[in-house]
């Protein structure tokens, strides 16, 4: 039997290769030279590039990020867990059906 924090781990490091998967294909480089340490700025992502990178990211989580929060993300780790907590936010408060009448 597993246990919570084993689950969290699995989840937090499938999650974390999404996240390296759509940066490596955005940005062009291979993913084996992402890593969860890995900077914006190590991997050559300027401003531009975070833009579209976050229009990746929401795409592929279907995911709203806020402008605010956006801005102070400057790593793979910090993006991984952003979109873990809005992941589990989302899941806490689903968004009603629009079949509901």
């Amino acid at each position: 039997m597993q246990r919570p924090w084993q689950m969290t781990t699995k989840m937090n490091n499938e999650l974390a290769e999404r996240v390296r998967m759509v940066i490596a294909k955005h940005m062009r480089i291979p993913p084996e030279n992402i890593t969860n340490e890995s900077t914006f700025a190590d991997l050559g992502i300027d401003s531009l590039d975070g833009v579209n990178l976050l229009f990746d990211i929401e795409e592929e989580f279907d995911i709203s990020i806020e402008d605010d929060a956006a801005r102070s993300i400057s790593s793979v780790a910090q993006m991984v867990d952003g979109i873990e907590k809005l992941l589990a936010a989302k899941s806490e408060n689903p968004a009603p059906s629009a079949s509901a009448s």
